[in-house]
């Protein structure tokens, strides 16, 4: 891999650039199991020079996946591949290198089960909590992803938007600090489901049933669409997995 090529072209070199280019290739070879759980990582002089980068892009690399979980460094022990379960699996940039092949089916299913503890119990605080202020944004987002379809990267950027306000207006500051990794998990699901091929149904449709409740106030009715809208996504994901 040449760091470089993550440039534009005309561009001049970006460190900054390249130590993300060499964590991101680095960090999909670790979580396709190219490079297992306490594999060793050879060291940092021939590394660099095996990548054709300097060795403090490198080095930099190295710490983003580290803070990320995925390896450790240790002085005279070298670099290794973490356990699994350190790794930082709802970070968005590591979802993002997780959906940019064929995603591990099993952890897919785990980020919709994940998604059901969540969102089902956020939708039915939201039609309690919500503000008027709220009730237009989802409003909007909704009228978003219905012009441009989630085929699109303005539609998807909606969906994400629908569901992050959903979040934010359950007025729990926890609940909203989950923000970024379940509309990570959206967009990234969304997308790769659409990547494979068209979807046999209008999804827009069950968002459509999770706002009606969300404005009436009628909380078992929105945590129970919500059920549906997951249900039904990860029935397409399953579909396009299998495709």
């Amino acid at each position: 891999m040449d760091g470089h090529k993550a440039d534009e072209p005309g561009a001049p070199k970006s460190a900054l650039r390249i130590h993300q280019t060499i964590a991101r290739d680095l960090g999909i070879a670790i979580l396709t199991g190219r490079h297992e759980p306490g594999a060793l990582f050879e060291g940092e002089i021939e590394s660099a020079g095996r990548l054709r980068v300097s060795r403090t892009a490198y080095r930099e690399a190295v710490r983003i996946l580290a803070a990320k979980g995925l390896i450790e460094s240790r002085p005279k022990a070298g670099t290794r591949v973490t356990p699994r379960a350190r790794w930082n699996l709802l970070d968005p940039e590591l979802l993002a290198w997780m959906f940019s092949d064929e995603p591990d089916p099993a952890f897919v299913r785990d980020l919709f089960e994940l998604r059901g503890i969540i969102e089902p119990a956020a939708a039915e605080r939201a039609a309690v909590r919500r503000t008027d202020a709220q009730a237009v944004e989802l409003t909007h987002a909704l009228a978003a992803m219905r012009a441009h379809g989630l085929s699109t990267a303005a539609g998807r950027a909606a969906d994400q938007r629908f569901h992050n306000a959903i979040l934010a207006a359950t007025h729990n500051a926890a609940l909203a600090s989950l923000a970024s990794s379940v509309g990570a998990a959206v967009s990234w699901t969304t997308t790769f489901k659409h990547r494979k091929q068209s979807l046999p149904r209008d999804p827009v449709v069950d968002h459509e049933a999770v706002l009606d409740a969300i404005i009436a106030k009628n909380a078992a009715s929105a945590g129970y669409a919500m059920r549906v809208l997951l249900d039904n996504a990860l029935a397409d994901m399953d579909l396009a997995l299998s495709s």
